[in-house]
Order: structure tokens, then sequence, then C-alpha cells
């Protein structure tokens, strides 16, 4: 071993990067382990010593908050060891980008977390998570990622965790950050960032299990029958609402009961661009909402919103709190 290389920690949960076919249905599941993805990318131990820890071997539709908590606990004490230049997480493509932003939230460290997944399995011949994790090792020890907070590396594009969503289901090219763009690229042995995300946020994670936090969409002819069935039943809720974060009059009507049950209620948009602002005087809109008590998600798609909103009822911040977040 050579001790002059940097040391990664990667960890493997699953998805189609961790994927091949089942001879006995002809379809993809998670079979694959960390370290066999690992072997598959000889090229890795000219770049860095890797570490290896299995964390589960789940499809990424089955990850959600208890597998958030328990990766937050393994991230931080790898990056606690002296010894560990960064952190890779491999994941599936599908919720990719909140299990990101919700480490990104938390996690405080200047040292780089990569995420990577794959979009083709292992049984295909053009399997890319052996490229995928190529360049996310080239990133995780490149001196420029470091402070740069959560990255999402697939396909040699650089993305943040905030800005980042997945917009194709099986294109390579899937992951782009809108109109903000890529932070940088890794291109053969060169890592480049053409910008840094200054739009950072941290909440620091608290003991126990997250709140309930659940989306509800807005669309032509909602009744308001499902945020009316959140009440008395969650934390917190997230409306998808439509153009800058209107709704319609019955479902404005259902929110009303939702705050005066004491429900949080936080205002984002189906819109990918643009966000949530207050511009219209009509009974639904997103100023009648404000007043109303709801909290305006600016920029944040529904699903990262809610991790906001996970994070903030575990606080106990009140709702000025929670919009003085949200508009960082």
């Amino acid at each position: 071993m050579n001790v002059n290389k940097p040391r990664c920690v990667l960890l493997g949960t699953g998805g189609t990067i961790a994927s091949r076919i089942d001879p006995a249905t002809g379809l993809a599941v998670p079979a694959r382990s960390a370290e066999e993805l690992l072997q598959a990318t000889p090229r890795l131990a000219e770049i860095a010593d890797i570490d290896v820890i299995e964390v589960s071997k789940l499809p990424s539709p089955h990850i959600g908050p208890p597998q958030w908590l328990q990766l937050h606990r393994l991230i931080t004490e790898a990056l606690d060891r002296p010894d560990v230049s960064g952190v890779i997480v491999s994941h599936g493509t599908a919720l990719l980008e909140e299990t990101a932003w919700f480490l990104d939230l938390t996690i405080q460290h200047e040292k780089p977390i990569v995420l990577i997944g794959a979009q083709r399995n292992a049984s295909d011949p053009d399997f890319d998570g052996s490229f995928n994790l190529l360049h996310a090792v080239r990133v995780c020890v490149s001196e420029q990622a470091r402070g740069k907070g959560v990255l999402v590396v697939l396909n040699q594009h650089i993305n943040a965790a905030r800005e980042v969503t997945k917009t194709h289901t099986f294109d390579v090219e899937t992951f782009n950050s809108g109109e903000w763009g890529y932070l940088g690229n890794a291109a053969a042995d060169r890592v480049i960032f053409h910008r840094t995300p200054l739009r950072r946020l941290h909440i620091p994670l608290k003991p126990g299990p997250l709140p309930v936090v659940e989306v509800v969409s807005m669309y032509a002819g909602a009744c308001g029958l499902l945020v009316d069935a959140c009440i008395g039943k969650v934390d917190g809720l997230v409306l998808q609402a439509v153009g800058a974060g209107h709704v319609n009059p019955s479902m404005y009507q259902a929110v009303l009961r939702a705050i005066e049950s004491g429900l949080k209620v936080v205002v984002s948009t189906r819109i990918p661009k643009g966000g949530v602002r207050p511009c219209y005087g009509f009974e639904g809109s997103s100023q009648l909402l404000k007043n109303a008590g709801a909290v305006l998600a600016s920029d944040l798609s529904a699903w990262k919103a809610r991790i906001v909103l996970m994070l903030a009822i575990q606080s106990g911040l009140d709702n000025q709190q929670m919009q003085a977040l949200f508009d960082l």
C-alpha cells in the first residue's frame, strides 16, 4: 500500500449501481456488494486507498429517514478520522437527491461527501457505475472539492446537493442543476470547478426519529381531501402548488383548516424553475397562504422543502424562523 495516497471511505447502500439481472425473472435487483463495485474499477488503486462499508442492498425507493440517520452517523464517524480525505456513497438514483440534501443540511464538514449512482445495472455491457465511481474518487480527493458541501457526481458532472435533480428515468445524462448549472466536471484525469455553491443551509440534527411530513399536490379540480387527511396524523405538510405557489379555493380552505389545527405548512411549486413568491391576491394565492400562516419554500422542490421542514420542526423553529431558512 502506498502511504502517500489519500484514503476515502465508500458506503454502499444498493440501487442500480449494485444491481444485476436475476436469471429467474429477467429483472434487475440489488445484489452486488460495494466491494464488488470497487474490484470492478481497478484504476482506483492509482488514485486512492478505499475503505468499504456495506450499509445495505436496498433499491432507492426503499430508502428513507431511518437510512438517512444511519448514513449520517457512519459518514460523520468516517470524516472524523484524520486519515480519511472524504466519503463516497453509492446510492440508487431515484431518491439520491433527497439523501444528498439531507446529508448536506445536517453535516457541516470541510471534507467532501460525494454521492454516486448508475442508470444501467451491472449486467448491462454499458454499465456506468464503475465510470461514475472512478470520477467520484477523483472529486473526493480533490482539494477544490473541500468546503463545497455534499456533491452528486454522475456522467462526469459535479452538482450541488441543493440544486441537483434527476431529469430522465433512463438516460445517463440525468442529473443536472437546472438554471444554475453544474458546479464543475471531472474530465479525464482533471477535476475542474467553475463555481462554489453559496446558498448553504445547516440545521443541526437532534436525537430521535425525524418528524413525519407529507407532500400533497395541487392539480386542476383538487378538492382538499388529502390535506384534510393529514390533520392530526402528521407533523407537517408540504403543498406542491401551481404557478408561483397557488391553489384553488377548495385546497385553500383545507389548508386553512390544517394551519388552524396546528399543522406546519410549507408551500412549494411543481414548476421546476422560478420558485414561490407572493404576487397575487385571489383566494388560494401564495400571498394569502402566507398571510394565513404558511411558509413559502423559495426555489426548493417539494421533496427538498419537506426535508427542511422535518428538520425545522425537530429543532422547534417557529414560522418566522422557518421562513428565514427558506429565504437564505
